[in-house]
């Protein structure tokens, strides 16, 4: 493969975070007496930004606060794994140091709040190797859609086409190849049921960071 830029989603791709997630917003929902979260409205939230998920839980439990103020107490709850435990997914940290130098300029798109992901990695030592860290709250839609890859592809300096995006999850997954970039996923366990598809979905699959098949696929 001769692409010279990647962008990485970091939750459940990066980190291994995706448990903290899935129970966030049951954890925050318990605060006002109320039951988890139903399959239905768990498929629906996936790719939201957080401000879209405050959104619907104002839709659907009918909360207390604006979006951004429930935006804010969700994204406080999750901080404190990220500042203490969320780890990298095994191989990530070598994977990215090859790939800084072999010469492939990366960022991080991801759906979290940018202050989240900035102290996320940095307390796992791999910010540097970033050129930059792009949130889907910076602009204004999920990954349902492709406009936080096309606009990490502006700054990268790079389109769909010289780019790779590595992802985990379905919905993010289809996104990004429809939007023309080449697309690498690794597994999840928290994404299990999507695999199938995922697989055939992606350029290449992979279960681990220091996967030989992925370095092979990525010429390292």
């Amino acid at each position: 493969m001769d692409k010279k830029f990647a962008i990485f989603d970091m939750d459940g791709t990066l980190v291994d975070s995706m448990g903290y997630w899935n129970r966030l917003a049951d954890e925050y929902l318990a605060r006002f007496g109320l039951p988890g979260l139903s399959p239905a409205l768990k498929e629906e939230s996936i790719a939201l930004t957080m401000l879209e998920s405050a959104q619907l839980f104002i839709r659907e439990f009918g909360l207390p606060g604006t979006p951004e103020q429930i935006a804010g107490e969700i994204n406080a709850l999750m901080e404190e794994h990220y500042r203490a435990d969320v780890p990298l997914k095994p191989g990530a940290a070598e994977l990215l140091a090859r790939l800084k130098a072999a010469g492939v300029k990366m960022c991080v798109a991801s759906s979290t709040h940018p202050a989240l992901i900035d102290l996320c990695l940095r307390r796992l030592e791999v910010r540097d190797h970033f050129e930059f860290l792009l949130s889907c709250e910076e602009v204004g839609e999920g990954k349902n859609k492709p406009t936080v890859y096309l606009e990490a592809a502006r700054r990268l300096g790079s389109t769909p086409e010289n780019t790779v995006i590595f992802e985990d999850i379905l919905v993010a997954a289809q996104t990004a190849k429809q939007a023309g970039f080449s697309l690498g996923v690794i597994y999840d366990v928290n994404s299990d049921t999507e695999q199938e598809q995922l697989k055939v979905l992606a350029d290449c699959w992979f279960t681990r960071w220091d996967d030989t098949a992925l370095f092979t696929w990525l010429g390292l």
